[in-house]
């Protein structure tokens, strides 16, 4: 059982897979990244100077906790709110990795479709042989 698992393991596709989900993670983070640091600044620009990440609607206003001595007056509570504009920046996201992998395997595919196709073959020397044998013949 041990020998099986280790050639599962060891097997192309498990690795290629490993690698493949490593890429996607580092890929997403990269896209995350230009999302949020790049597009959604120049939508904003675009949107007014609006900050598509602080749009939400409250539903509770947050309270900070107030004390008078020791006595606490009011509780703290926290800020409940639908964070939509972080939705649509996700929703971009979401947009430009599905273009990302669109061209990456639009790439993949030409490459693959480039690979020289085998030369048709040939008369084998027999049927060349055969064919100067006739000809010799001939003459």
């Amino acid at each position: 059982m041990l020998k099986e698992f280790k050639a599962f393991i060891m097997g192309g596709n498990v690795i290629e897979f490993t690698v493949a989900v490593i890429m996607a993670g580092a890929i997403g983070t990269v896209v995350k990244g230009f999302v949020n640091l790049i597009v959604m600044p120049i939508v904003g620009h675009f949107a007014g100077g609006t900050d598509f990440s602080d749009l939400k609607i409250t539903l509770t206003e947050a309270v900070a906790e107030v004390k008078n001595g020791d006595t606490v007056i009011t509780e703290a509570v926290a800020e409940n709110a639908i964070m939509w504009g972080e939705w649509i920046n996700t929703i971009i996201n979401l947009i430009i990795v599905g273009l990302v992998m669109f061209m990456m395997i639009k790439g993949y595919n030409k490459m693959k479709k480039a690979e020289p196709e085998a030369a048709p073959a040939g008369p084998s020397q027999e049927d060349l042989l055969g064919e100067i044998r006739d000809l010799l013949r001939k003459n």
